[in-house]
């Protein structure tokens, strides 16, 4: 009233990480833990992009991450529509869970390209239990991928649980408690922009607990450590090897007066600079002398000496006779009559879309291409060989064998 802050609002205002600022008393992240997370979200989803790409057929584009925290009210007036919450848990190398939201419509452009569509006209779509388990196994493969290469970063084995999509109308009163109860207090956001080619272009979150988040930056922090004491402990191993290394540099000098003698004249090397080799010899000649009228000692390797004759005649074949010169064995196919080999009858065929896969279930019959009472098909590893007609022998069923295709026919 008299405008004054007692001693716990002044303790309030300068310590916003205790209990009051995030309902959990957990202190929030350091501005170092901030660009660990940033950078783990940034290898994480760049990974699971490219997982994407390969369920839609579709360029896929993730931004950079921004972290941020949140609360739950931030999500509701961030996300007006119905939007669907996907709960990733970790079962394997890490103690926590995380979930990722996405907007109603991207998750129906995401699943109608999954299942063969053009990913166009989804807004009249009714989201239904096939989109949701679509999109869970959809963020199944992308976190499992993204799962992999945070294993890279921390050096250990982590693994998750299958994801659990569930649309969530935010207009409504939701205890955000049930969903996680991280979403209780203050969380950490990281956001990403995302991009599908010309069909999707809006921002998906990924939110973590605090103490989550921390226990990452942690494991990324002890990594780096690790890393750098291994390169450091080489080097003091190498710190002996210098001592030969020494002794053969002190040696060097002794060695040197015998090579002396070696050295070529100048005048010599002007003389045998760019002039054939056919008039000088292999002696060693004197110092100072040049090699122009000095006889050879031996020929040059690979070349006839001048006017040594060569022997050459011509090269002799073996003289094929007309009943075959090579004797062949004949064939012998006893050798392969014990291996085995896949026979298939095949009642039928027929072609379905995704989406017509999708309905199967008890009691759907499936209409294939054969008419009752036509023969069926013999096929040996996959090769049209035979038909038949189905029999019933005992209490099995068997196929008689009712003509023999030719081969390379093809299957009608």
């Amino acid at each position: 009233m008299d405008g004054v802050l007692s001693q716990e609002e002044i303790n309030a205002l300068l310590n916003p990480s205790d209990e009051g600022a995030n309902g959990a008393g957990e202190e929030l992240l350091t501005e170092s833990e901030k660009d660990a997370i940033g950078e783990i979200g940034n290898i994480s989803m760049g990974t699971a992009a490219t997982t994407l790409f390969s369920l839609v057929n579709r360029k896929v584009e993730i931004s950079t991450p921004v972290v941020s925290y949140g609360t739950w009210d931030d999500i509701v007036k961030n996300y007006e529509r119905p939007c669907v919450f996907i709960r990733i848990a970790y079962t394997v190398g890490l103690n926590g869970s995380n979930i990722l939201v996405l907007r109603e419509n991207d998750v129906k452009i995401i699943t109608d390209l999954m299942m063969g569509g053009d990913g166009l006209n989804t807004e009249d779509t009714e989201l239904g239990e096939l989109h949701l388990s679509a999109i869970s196994e959809a963020m199944n493969q992308m976190m499992g991928s993204s799962a992999t290469s945070l294993s890279s970063m921390l050096n250990k084995t982590i693994d998750i649980s299958p994801p659990i999509a569930d649309l969530i109308d935010l207009k409504q009163n939701i205890d955000e408690g049930e969903i996680a109860q991280f979403l209780t207090g203050r969380f950490v956001k990281v956001s990403f922009r995302m991009e599908i080619g010309d069909l999707v272009d809006s921002e998906i979150m990924q939110l973590y607990p605090v103490s989550f988040a921390k226990e990452m930056c942690e494991g990324v922090s002890y990594t780096m450590e690790a890393e750098a004491n291994s390169i450091v402990e080489p080097k003091k191993e190498s710190a002996p090897a210098a001592a030969p290394q020494q002794a053969a540099s002190q040696a060097a000098p002794q060695q040197a007066p015998q090579a002396a003698p070696q050295q070529m004249d100048p005048q010599m090397m002007n003389q045998g600079m760019g002039q054939p080799m056919m008039n000088q010899g292999y002696g060693q000649p004197m110092m100072g002398q040049p090699m122009m009228n000095q006889g050879y000692a031996q020929p040059m390797m690979g070349q006839p000496m001048m006017g040594q004759p060569v022997n050459v005649q011509p090269a002799q074949f073996q003289a094929f006779n007309g009943n075959g010169a090579m004797n062949y064995q004949p064939e012998n196919i006893d050798l392969i009559m014990d291996v085995p080999l896949e026979v298939t009858v095949e009642l039928g065929r027929t072609t379905k879309s995704i989406s017509d896969i999708l309905d199967f279930g008890p009691g759907k019959i499936i209409e294939l291409n054969k008419i009752a009472g036509e023969p069926i098909d013999v096929l040996v590893n996959g090769k049209y060989v035979a038909k038949g007609e189905v029999v019933v022998i005992e209490e099995s069923f068997g196929v008689r064998i009712t003509e023999i295709v030719s081969p390379g026919r093809p299957i009608v």
